[in-house]
């Protein structure tokens, strides 16, 4: 990797999400030396993703490249590269761009979509983890339509124009939100000789209620918002199988659509080399102890998605979110400090700072530790957070001004296939169709 030697301590970073920015940060000009390693060499904004997926936002406003938050860090050191094993016994990880000794070793590999095994559903439905997953989603929303005004076969235009979401967490419901306002104020103007009237949305959920992490109050309010918005709410629905056509359910409910959005769920992105007694199979998440030491290792760590620290309070490890990835980042780049001088670490304890999700235009909820409201307020709240969480002014700037203009143009511009997304053609056109 062409790392160099030192006398210092050598901490490895595998990921560069909430919590490996977090940790890097933290470690700036310590007396260390650090290498992080990720297959992007640029930072995700993830919470925004549904902004690219639907066109309101373009990709490069909610990433930030890795090697500018990391410029002026002395003996510090970006490789951009995917790990495939991590050793252990010779304290080195292997790459595919070579192998490097570690002293310390982070794992904030974060989170990747679960399909609970399903491998026709993953095969044949989109997710939404990645900046290239989110440019896939958009680019086939927009072919559908293309291909819908080409079809005189009133059943195949409605499955193109047939749009179902798996799973009604923060994900689910925000990115049905924004594709039932591109389908009021948008897609009747964009296709004039397509009834857009007959387009669906449906948001399909296992659970008795959407956004089922938050307070009963936040989820009746959200799926208040979402009917008046016109998405279809299919409760205690699990689905089963989707062939690419048609998704059947565990009950009498199916759907013919050629576009299903898989956010049912998530699992950690573990990387191979670890032993199974360090590994929480359910959602392949990392076991680790209060300091966020990889059970059975001193030298190894995880932090974020990937880790699960069990306690009273989070028996299945903490929210796979940003605010705990972020303050065990934080908290462990004090505490590798602390262990190096010798020094007692301090274990982490989470701060809930609530939960928040927008539905659409005005339309938001939040959850605080002992506040919840919805509406415009709430909405305000929502803009508000996610603007000041973002990295890097111009990426403040611009996503504030796209913002803006939506609002006031109630128009989303993003709407551009700039990476046709290849397919498995869905519908085979006869001569006097096209």
């Amino acid at each position: 990797m062409n790392i160099p030697q030192t006398n210092k301590k050598r901490i490895v970073i595998i990921g560069g999400g909430f919590a490996g920015i977090a940790l890097a940060k933290k470690l700036r000009n310590k007396n260390v030396q650090v290498v992080l390693i990720d297959k992007h060499n640029y930072h995700t904004f993830q919470p925004l993703l549904y902004q690219v997926a639907t066109g309101g936002l373009e990709a490069g406003s909610i990433a930030y490249p890795i090697r500018k938050v990391i410029q002026g860090y002395k003996d510090f050191y970006f490789r951009l590269t995917s790990v495939k094993e991590i050793d252990t016994v010779n304290q080195k990880i292997i790459s595919e761009i070579g192998d490097l000794y570690y002293d310390y070793l982070v794992i904030a590999t974060g989170s990747k979509t679960n399909y609970f095994g399903n491998k026709e559903i993953e095969r044949n439905s989109m997710s939404m983890k990645t900046i290239p997953q989110s440019l896939n989603i958009r680019s086939l929303i927009l072919e559908n339509f293309e291909q819908a005004v080409l079809t005189k076969d009133v059943t195949e235009s409605n499955a193109l124009i047939n749009f179902v979401l798996v799973g009604a967490g923060p994900t689910g419901v925000e990115l049905a939100g924004a594709l039932a306002e591109m389908k009021k104020a948008i897609l009747q103007k964009d296709y004039p000789d397509l009834d857009i009237s007959k387009m669906q949305i449906n948001l399909v959920q296992s659970d008795d209620r959407v956004l089922s992490t938050m307070s009963e109050k936040s989820s009746q309010a959200a799926e208040k918002f979402l009917l008046e918005l016109g998405v279809k709410i299919w409760k205690n629905v699990r689905v089963t199988n989707y062939d690419g056509r048609t998704i059947t359910t565990d009950s009498n409910l199916t759907f013919e659509t050629a576009t299903v959005i898989w956010t049912a769920g998530v699992q950690g992105a573990v990387v191979f080399g670890l032993p199974a007694s360090s590994l929480v199979d359910r959602v392949a998440r990392i076991r680790v102890n209060q300091f966020n030491q990889v059970k059975g290792f001193e030298n190894v760590f995880a932090i974020g998605d990937i880790a699960s620290m069990e306690t009273d309070k989070f028996p299945n490890g903490h929210p796979m979110m940003a605010q705990p990835a972020m303050q065990q980042g934080r908290l462990l780049g004090d505490n590798l400090i602390q262990l190096m001088s010798g020094k007692k670490m301090k274990p982490f304890e989470y701060n809930d700072k609530g939960s928040m999700a927008t539905i659409g235009r005005n339309l938001a909820v939040v959850d605080l530790p002992h506040y919840h409201f919805n509406g415009v307020f709430a909405w305000f709240v929502w803009m508000f957070v996610h603007l000041i969480s973002l990295i890097g002014f111009k990426n403040k700037a611009v996503v504030f001004l796209n913002w803006a203009y939506n609002y006031v143009r109630f128009d989303r511009e993003g709407r551009l296939i700039i990476r046709p997304y290849k397919k498995k053609s869905f519908i085979t056109f006869t001569s006097d169709e096209v």
